[in-house]
């Protein structure tokens, strides 16, 4: 993804420090107080424009959601869309996602969020994808158990790879789809890469990843 450099875009964010967290370690295992109430913790990693978090936010309004997006020319769009919608419930990082172990806590997280990362295609590069194995491990600490890991991507390749790399590691899947708007899932939440996708005629696959009891 190319991204437009946005030299304001910091100073709107530091300004915003109720939304945007500046010092997310500090909340590890406490992400309630950010909220200030207890509800089901998400968390999408590479939020991107803020389109799907926001989306999700406004659907399940109880609930508390974290976008984490580590460009700022990126992420200030996502905070544009919640001082625009008067949203309350959503919180944004902006920090790298491997640092997911530090931002919270074992056991802490409902349910995660992988929408359209990049898939790496190249073998040597296959510890970069988001779906290999030592991010997984991240994703099992900060998930309940039982928590989901909600995938979806326009990769053929990617998808296969990571339908594999979830059972290798012990996740249970349920709920694939290989064709995710020829299946008009009801509660999808669309993001702005699988609307252009979709609009192509470009196949979306979707799978759940069980985090184990």
């Amino acid at each position: 993804m190319r991204v437009r450099h946005k030299p304001w875009a910091k100073g709107k964010l530091d300004l915003h420090s109720d939304i945007v967290i500046q010092s997310a370690r500090d909340y590890n295992g406490e992400w309630h107080e950010v909220f200030h109430k207890e509800a089901p913790l998400h968390v999408e990693i590479g939020s991107g424009k803020g389109r799907f978090i926001t989306g999700m936010a406004k659907k399940y309004p109880n609930d508390n959601f974290v976008g984490i997006e580590l460009h700022e020319s990126v992420i200030v769009t996502a905070l544009d869309k919640c001082l625009e919608e008067g949203i309350e419930n959503v919180r944004l990082i902006n920090e790298d996602a491997r640092g997911l172990t530090e931002f919270f806590a074992e056991d802490e997280v409902d349910a995660l969020y992988l929408n359209f990362c990049d898939p790496w295609p190249k073998n040597r590069h296959e510890k970069r994808r988001l779906t290999y194995s030592a991010f997984l491990a991240q994703y099992e600490y900060v998930l309940k158990k039982g928590g989901v890991l909600n995938f979806k991507t326009d990769n053929q390749g990617l998808f296969e790879y990571s339908l594999e790399s979830f059972s290798k590691y012990g996740f249970t899947l349920q709920n694939i789809s290989l064709d995710l708007h020829r299946a008009r899932l009801k509660d999808n939440v669309v993001t702005e890469y699988e609307e252009k996708f979709s609009e192509k005629g470009q196949r979306i696959y979707r799978c759940e990843a069980i985090a184990s009891e």
